[in-house]
């Protein structure tokens, strides 16, 4: 006879999201920043459309080759934590831990203050925009403040923290909405110079969108290219399709993973690479890749607008680009905080933070410390710019994306390559879902991601060996918690 525990019982968490939302998921904590500001950066290093399109393509077939792999792992663990439960079951406990320690401390929540600082920068250039201002009476020169900036920034996540603290079908619900409002938004942008060339005849467009934008397609001498540049644009691809694997961290409370996990997958990824493409070539036809490369205060979303429909359009790119930021916000606070979860679970992070909210059912804990953490980062960040530590002309968004990027190649990498390790050391588990073109797709899958880490030892040095260092700490910390 099983005699009674005095203590309550844990809360658990709910397989309450369906496919809809699961593949809001994936395409919403996706689509955020990288294909409205990263795009500059890739033509300032790739300067040949038919490069710049190959870059693309190759990122999306990564991703793609990746999502075959990973969905298979995430159906053979559909739990709370994602690649920390992956790695940790491939790996080892140390190697879950590392994911979960680089993860918090610097890839999500990096991204969480990357994220927020480019929606509250967007907010700025409507309040800053004349025809806006004059349609709303604010002064002609008003503007926000550095610091005022930085304290809407932590206002905007502490925000949306709460939302995904009240529950997961709250979370979920604002999600799949956002990410409708964002995929239109994309496909309003892909067909806008199409739409605007049929009707150009006796138009008074600014700019009239051309093919002849999109020369030179490709170089006279391959040689030109950079190795170094070429590396630097793929790592902007990278951030500009980062996100894919957010699902896996929610996996517990997805229903039906079997089905709905590796679904959510493959047609948010496949919608992605299309997106992505349609929106690169809008961009070109309107916006010579010369032009494109010297865009410093402005997204190329916002540049695009003001020169096809003035300032009112460049108003509502803005707004474009803060809905599709506040929904990549809210997605990556409504996965993160299912690591701490998890982690809390193993021990190997603050009990406290396993702890399931008794009336919304979610891991509130883990939720207000990853967006608390996300906002010292943002105000730390701005500290040591007026400080003079950090160089002033770069922008936050990039200094902090830069950072994070260099610890999510390494474990992002081995969480797909598990697949190899748990076909053989769980070969008789029951595999719903089996990658397709196995061992082939997984070993192609880390062509691109070792390219891009021995290009940033070279070109982005200091971002490299400061992730190494936090690797470092990592392994250090893991030892002391397990002889603690």
């Amino acid at each position: 006879m099983t005699t009674p525990s005095n203590e309550p019982a844990q809360p658990g968490l709910l397989r309450a999201l369906g496919p809809l939302m699961a593949t809001a998921i994936v395409v919403g904590t996706v689509i955020g920043s990288g294909i409205f500001k990263k795009p500059q950066s890739i033509a300032e290093h790739v300067p040949h459309f038919g490069v710049v399109a190959l870059v693309w393509i190759v990122g999306g077939m990564l991703v793609l080759l990746g999502a075959l792999a990973y969905a298979e792992v995430a159906v053979l663990l559909p739990r709370a934590g994602g690649n920390y439960v992956f790695l940790r079951e491939a790996y080892g406990r140390l190697f879950g831990f590392l994911w979960g320690w680089v993860e918090f401390l610097i890839i999500r929540s990096a991204s969480l203050a990357a994220l927020a600082t480019i929606f509250t920068e967007s907010l700025h250039d409507i309040l800053r925009n004349r025809a806006f201002q004059q349609a709303v009476g604010l002064p002609e020169h008003f503007e926000l403040g550095f610091w005022t900036q930085k304290i809407l920034t932590v206002l905007v996540l502490l925000g949306l923290a709460l939302v995904n603290v009240r529950g997961v079908r709250w979370g979920g619900g604002v999600q799949l909405l956002i990410t409708i409002v964002k995929v239109g938004s994309l496909l309003t942008i892909f067909a806008l110079p199409f739409v605007l060339l049929l009707g150009a005849q006796g138009s008074s467009l600014r700019v009239l969108p051309s093919w002849e934008n999109l020369q030179p397609i490709w170089p006279e001498d391959w040689q030109t290219i950079k190795v170094a540049g070429l590396g630097t644009a793929f790592l902007g691809v990278l951030w500009a399709y980062h996100g894919w694997m957010n699902i896996a961290p929610v996996a517990e409370e997805v229903r039906d993973p079997q089905r709905n996990l590796p679904l959510a997958l493959l047609l948010g990824v496949s919608l992605i690479v299309f997106l992505y493409l349609g929106v690169n070539l809008a961009y070109y036809m309107v916006l010579p890749g010369t032009k494109m490369a010297e865009l410093k205060d402005t997204t190329v979303a916002t540049a695009f607008s003001l020169e096809l429909l003035g300032s009112l359009g460049a108003a509502a790119a803005s707004g474009a680009v803060m809905c599709s930021v506040f929904g990549a916000l809210n997605g990556n606070l409504l996965v993160g905080p299912r690591l701490l979860y998890a982690m809390g679970e193993d021990r190997l992070a603050p009990h406290a933070l396993r702890e399931i909210h008794p009336s919304f059912h979610t891991p509130a804990n883990a939720i207000l410390v990853l967006a608390g953490w996300a906002c010292l980062l943002i105000l730390g960040t701005a500290t040591l710019t007026k400080m003079g530590v950090l160089d002033a002309n770069k922008s936050h968004f990039d200094v902090l994306t830069d950072f994070a990027m260099f610890g999510a190649v390494i474990f992002e990498t081995m969480a797909v390559t598990a697949i190899f390790v748990l076909r053989r050391t769980m070969p008789d588990a029951p595999r719903p879902y089996r990658c397709w073109g196995y061992p082939v797709v997984p070993a192609l899958y880390v062509i691109v991601p070792a390219f891009v880490l021995g290009n940033m030892f070279t070109s982005q040095r200091v971002e490299a060996l400061t992730g190494v260092g936090f690797i470092g700490l990592g392994v250090i910390s893991f030892y002391l918690i397990e002889r603690g």
